[in-house]
C-alpha cells in the first residue's frame, strides 16, 4: 500500500520580530520597519545583530520586510532588545500583526503616500478592536500612477482616476477619498471584511458583493515602477555584511532595495534590476525550509539566463509557494519525490502540465523546459 503524501503545513500567518517561526535552519525573526525605511543607523544594527545572533542570512520578502535567519532560541531575547533599541520592536506581537502594511517606496515625506502610510501605520497599532486573519495586509499606493497593484494587499489606498480611492482587492473600482478621511475608510473595510470565513479579501468578494459607499470611482491600471537607486540580490538573500555598505535603505515588495541617495556601491552581489536573475521566484527550499521538498536555488539560477523576455518564474519547495503567492508564467513545485512539477500560468499549489522533473536536466539542459 502506498504510504499517504502529506501535504505541506499551512501556518496561516507570517512571523515577526516577537512571534518568530521555527523554519529547517533555526528561528525567522521578520522585522517590519515603519513605513518600509532603514535609517542608516538601523541598516548597520540590523546587519550585526544578524551576524552576531543569526546566520548572517537575511531575506527580503514580498511584503517589503526583512528576515534574519537561523537565530537559536537561546539568541531570541538578545536579539529582540537588540531591535527595541534601534526602534525596531512593536509593543506586542498583536500590534505587529496588525501593522501588515505594504508602502510604494518612492514617497517623499510629506507628499500623499507618506502622510497616508504615517495615518494608517499608526491607526493599525491602535486598533485593537481588528482581528484581522494573519497574512490581510494593507498598501498605501499614492503616486501618479498605482505600482503595487500586483503586489498582495487586501486593501488598497491608491490613485485612482479622479483621485484618491481606497479599494478593496479584487474590486475594479474604489471609494473617492482624501489624504484626512483615506485611514478612517480603510479601517472601516477592514472592519466589515472582520468575521468573513475567508482569510483574504478578494476571495470574499467572489461570493460576497461589496457595499456600495466602498465603490463609485475606476481604478488605474498598473504604472511602471522607477528604478534609479534600486538594487536587487539574488532570490532575495542579502549577506549581513553587504547590506551594511548601503547606508539607508527602503525596502521594496519587489524583493529589492532602494538605496536612498540613488547612489549604488559596486558588490558582486548587487543586481541591476534589470538582471534576469530578478525575475526568478525561489523560496529557500530544502534543507533551509522544514517543508521544502526539493533544493530550489541552484535550479533557479540556472534557469535564469534561459528564462523567455517578459516572462517570470517561481521555483517552489512545496505546494504553498511562499516566495510567489500569485500565479506566474512558469512555476516548478517540488514533489515529495524530489522531482519537481510545472504549472503554467497558474500558481504553486495548482495542477501541473507536468511531472516528475528531473531537477539534475533543468540544470544540464535549461532551455528546454521553456521550449517545450
Amino acid at each position: 500500500m502506498r504510504p499517504e503524501v502529506k501535504g505541506p503545513e499551512i501556518k496561516g500567518w507570517c512571523p515577526g520580530a516577537l512571534r518568530p517561526m521555527m523554519s529547517g535552519d533555526g528561528y525567522l525573526v521578520r522585522v517590519r520597519p515603519p513605513l518600509g525605511r532603514l535609517s542608516a543607523r538601523q541598516v548597520a544594527g540590523v546587519a550585526a545583530l544578524s551576524s552576531q545572533f543569526g546566520s548572517g542570512l537575511i531575506d527580503l520578502s514580498a511584503r517589503a520586510n526583512l528576515q534574519m535567519r537561523g537565530v537559536s532560541q537561546a539568541a531570541l531575547d538578545d536579539l529582540q532588545d537588540g531591535l527595541r533599541d534601534l526602534g525596531l520592536l512593536d509593543v506586542d506581537a498583536a500590534a505587529e500583526a496588525r501593522r501588515n502594511l505594504v508602502v510604494a517606496p518612492f514617497w517623499r515625506e510629506g507628499d500623499d503616500t507618506h502622510r497616508i502610510a504615517t495615518a494608517l501605520q499608526a491607526a493599525l497599532v491602535g486598533a485593537q478592536d481588528l482581528a484581522l486573519p494573519g497574512k490581510f495586509g494593507f498598501a498605501v499606493d499614492c503616486g501618479d500612477a498605482p505600482m503595487l497593484t500586483d503586489i498582495s494587499a487586501d486593501i488598497r489606498i491608491e490613485r485612482g482616476r479622479d483621485g484618491l480611492i481606497c479599494r478593496a482587492d479584487g474590486a475594479a473600482q474604489g471609494c473617492a477619498v482624501t489624504v484626512e478621511n483615506a485611514v478612517a475608510v480603510a479601517l472601516d473595510m477592514a472592519r466589515w471584511f472582520q468575521g468573513s470565513p475567508e482569510k483574504r479579501m478578494a476571495r470574499h468578494l467572489r461570493t460576497v458583493d461589496l457595499p456600495q459607499r466602498f465603490s463609485g470611482t475606476e481604478a488605474l491600471p498598473q504604472g511602471a515602477p522607477e528604478t534609479t537607486g534600486l538594487v536587487g540580490f539574488a532570490f532575495g538573500r542579502v549577506h549581513a555584511q553587504v547590506l551594511a555598505r548601503l547606508g539607508a535603505v527602503r525596502l521594496t515588495p519587489w524583493r529589492m532595495l532602494l538605496v536612498e541617495g540613488g547612489v549604488v556601491p559596486n558588490h558582486p552581489d548587487m543586481l541591476r534590476p534589470d538582471d534576469p536573475v530578478l525575475r526568478v521566484s525561489a523560496c529557500p527550499g530544502a534543507p533551509d525550509c522544514a517543508q521544502g521538498l526539493v533544493t530550489t536555488r541552484d535550479v533557479a539560477r540556472a534557469l535564469a539566463g534561459e528564462l523567455p523576455a517578459g516572462s517570470g518564474l517561481h521555483v517552489s519547495g512545496c505546494a504553498k509557494g511562499c516566495a510567489h503567492p500569485r500565479a506566474q508564467e512558469f512555476t516548478l513545485t517540488g514533489q515529495a519525490d524530489g522531482r519537481f512539477a510545472l504549472i503554467r500560468n497558474g500558481c504553486a499549489g495548482d495542477a501541473p502540465v507536468r511531472s516528475g522533473i528531473d531537477p539534475r536536466a533543468l540544470s544540464v539542459a535549461p532551455k528546454d523546459l521553456f521550449e517545450s
